[in-house]
């Protein structure tokens, strides 16, 4: 791993965005992701994939292996069920923070089931964001986590979701094995007087979830926007209507690939 010094803002629009469409999946990727390979656009920091996936009702990813890979779920809308070799088993739903540590090696499998645990069908697909950043070392042991926070969310600050770095053990709602990373979460009503200052960190990637935001010195972002920041933070965000974005603060960067 390795940083940068030179100061640096990149906006991502989210038109711009490389897609995979089948049937039941309407997948956006922020970065190289399968097929869709673009060699200067593989990672930003320490994260490698920022996937906004839409699965309908009754399907999803079925088992599949993961790996050295931190990767960590942000469910916007609807549920989505999550089984794992290890035997977890869950409802992941909006305000429900949850990450799996693949480590040595893990199967899992995401599917929009919810509808079949209370006996009834519920014709709603599932929108959520899949984040996966690098551990600290291979071959760790895998895990899974999850913890509701919505009621932190209420107030529209800041919510550190998921991290490693040292300086948020005591206040994640869960933990990953990335001690340069944190992942922070605000969802904002839109009150033209509430804002948040993006952290300080060498690189930032902030994603418009839903909604749209003004941030200083970038302009306008509108739901599905990106902007990786280098050497640079603190800047003010606010929302022009409810919004959601979601902010990886990380301290160091993969190597040269």
């Amino acid at each position: 791993m390795s940083t940068l010094t030179t100061p640096h803002i990149d906006v991502h629009r989210a038109g711009d965005r490389m897609k995979t469409r089948v049937s039941w999946l309407d997948s956006k990727h922020s970065f190289s992701f399968g097929e869709h390979y673009d060699p200067d656009n593989t990672h930003h920091g320490l994260l490698l994939v920022n996937n906004e996936d839409v699965v309908s009702p009754g399907q999803g990813f079925d088992t599949h292996p993961h790996r050295d890979m931190e990767i960590v779920t942000w469910v916007l809308g609807g549920s989505l069920v999550h089984q794992d070799s290890l035997g977890h088993s869950g409802v992941i739903y909006p305000g429900l923070a949850q990450r799996m540590s693949a480590g040595t090696g893990i199967l899992h499998s995401e599917k929009n089931d919810s509808w079949r645990l209370d006996g009834a069908e519920h014709d709603e697909p599932v929108h959520f964001v899949q984040m996966w950043v690098v551990p600290d070392e291979p071959g760790l042991t895998p895990g899974y986590q999850q913890l509701e926070i919505d009621d932190a969310l209420v107030g529209g600050g800041l919510v550190t979701v998921a991290a490693g770095l040292p300086r948020y053990r005591d206040r994640t709602a869960i933990a990953i094995n990335s001690s340069h990373a944190a992942l922070h979460v605000a969802r904002m009503s839109g009150d033209a007087e509430q804002t948040i200052d993006l952290p300080d960190a060498p690189y930032l990637h902030v994603f418009v979830a839903r909604g749209e935001v003004d941030m200083e010195g970038v302009g306008t972002l509108d739901e599905g926007d990106a902007v990786r920041l280098t050497r640079t933070g603190g800047q003010r965000v606010r929302a022009r209507r409810p919004s959601e974005i979601l902010v990886w603060e990380m301290h160091a960067r993969l190597g040269a690939q």
